[in-house]
C-alpha cells in the first residue's frame, strides 16, 4: 500500500520552474566520466550554495577519524541528536553539500544534527561506508547519547546506508535509535523496482541506464542483492519507526514502496509519504519552493514527536 501525503495542492509554479532548471543541469552530467574530484567539487559547490538556516551554528570536529559537522539550532533541546548520512551515490557528497538542508531539518526539529563524512568509493568501496556508520553510532553511545534520544536519517545513498547500518547494529545486538527518516532512499542497487520502467520518462533527473556506471565503483556486480548493499532485501524485523518521503516521479519510487511493505510485513511502524510531481530529494530546494518547506516541516514534527522535543 502506498500512502499519499495529506491535502497537498497541485505542484507550485516555483516547483515547476526548479524542476525544469535542475533537470537541464542534471541531464548534462555524464555518469560515464570518472573524474571524481570534479564531480565532488561540483556537488559541494552547487548544493552548498544554499545558506545554513538562520539561527543554526556549525562546528567541525572528528569522530573515529572522520570529519564531521555539528549543526546546532538556537532552540535545540539538549541531549537530542539527529545523525544524518548524506547522499551522493556512495562516490560523492559531504557535510558541505548537505549542511544547508540538514540545518533546516535540525531547526524544524529543534535538535542538534551531526553529518559525518564517511569514506567514499571508489577509493573506499563497500563495506567501508557501513563500517564508518557503525563506528560513529557506537562512538556516540560511548559518549553518553542514549538510543532513545537519537534519530538516524539519510537521503538517496545515505538512506541506503542508514538502513544497512541499522541492520548491522541489530544483528550485532546493539541498541537501536528511536526513529528513522529517509528521503528518496536508494535501497535496491540491482534496479529491480517497477518504477525503473514506469517512471523512466517522468523522472527529471535520472535514467536507469546510468546507474550501473555509478554502482560499479561501489561494489562488485555479484553483490547487488546483498541485503547490506541493497537493503530492500534485508530483514526489516525490529527496525525503528520510520518515515519515508519520496517523489512520485522518481525511478527510485519502488525502492521506498517495497521497503515500506517489508516493514509492514514485519509488523514495524512505517509511514510512506509519496509527493505528487516531486523528484529526487526535492527537500534540498528549501527556500526556493513551498513543497520543500512543507516536507521539512513534516520531518521536523516527526522528530519532535519521537524524541519528545
Amino acid at each position: 500500500m502506498t500512502d499519499k501525503s495529506d491535502s497537498k495542492p497541485a505542484i507550485s509554479f516555483r516547483a515547476k520552474t526548479w524542476r525544469r532548471l535542475s533537470s537541464w543541469y542534471m541531464k548534462r552530467i555524464n555518469p560515464k566520466r570518472t573524474d571524481f574530484d570534479k564531480m565532488r567539487a561540483r556537488l559541494d559547490t552547487v548544493a552548498g550554495m544554499a545558506p545554513i538556516a538562520d539561527g543554526v551554528a556549525r562546528r567541525n570536529s572528528e569522530i573515529c577519524g572522520l570529519n564531521v559537522a555539528w549543526l546546532t539550532p538556537d532552540l535545540a533541546v539538549p541531549g537530542k541528536l539527529l545523525l544524518y548520512w548524506h547522499g551522493g551515490g556512495y562516490v560523492m557528497g559531504s557535510s558541505k553539500s548537505h549542511a544547508p538542508i540538514v540545518s533546516h531539518i535540525a531547526r524544524a526539529a529543534r535538535v542538534t544534527a551531526l553529518i559525518p563524512e564517511y569514506r567514499l568509493a571508489p577509493e573506499h568501496p563497500y563495506p567501508a561506508a557501513i563500517d564508518d556508520a557503525v563506528w560513529v553510532y557506537r562512538a556516540l553511545l560511548a559518549d553518553g547519547y542514549k538510543p532513545a534520544d537519537i534519530v538516524v536519517a539519510g537521503d538517496s545513498a545515505g538512506g541506503g546506508l542508514t538502513v544497512a547500518m541499522l541492520a548491522t547494529l541489530r544483528d550485532a545486538g546493539d541498541p537501536l535509535p528511536d526513529a528513522v527518516f529517509l528521503m528518496s532512499p536508494w535501497l535496491d542497487l540491482s534496479g529491480q523496482g517497477e518504477s525503473m520502467i514506469s517512471r523512466k520518462d517522468h523522472d527529471p533527473w535520472f535514467d536507469p541506464e546510468h546507474l550501473p556506471h555509478v554502482i560499479e565503483h561501489y561494489c562488485d556486480q555479484t553483490r547487488l542483492r546483498d541485503p547490506l548493499v541493497s537493503p530492500v532485501y534485508a530483514d526489516a524485523s525490529d527496525l525503528p519507526p520510520t518515515l519515508i518521503q519520496v517523489g512520485e516521479d522518481e525511478i527510485l519510487l519502488s525502492d521506498s514502496e517495497r521497503f515500506a511493505a517489508n516493514m509492514r510485513a514485519a509488523g514495524r511502524p512505517v509511514e510512506l509519504d509519496v509527493w505528487p510531481g516531486m523528484w529526487h530529494v526535492w527537500q534540498m530546494f528549501i527556500g526556493l519552493m513551498p513543497e520543500s518547506r512543507r516536507a521539512v516541516d513534516k520531518i521536523g514534527k516527526f522528530i519532535r514527536d519521537r524524541v519528545s522535543c
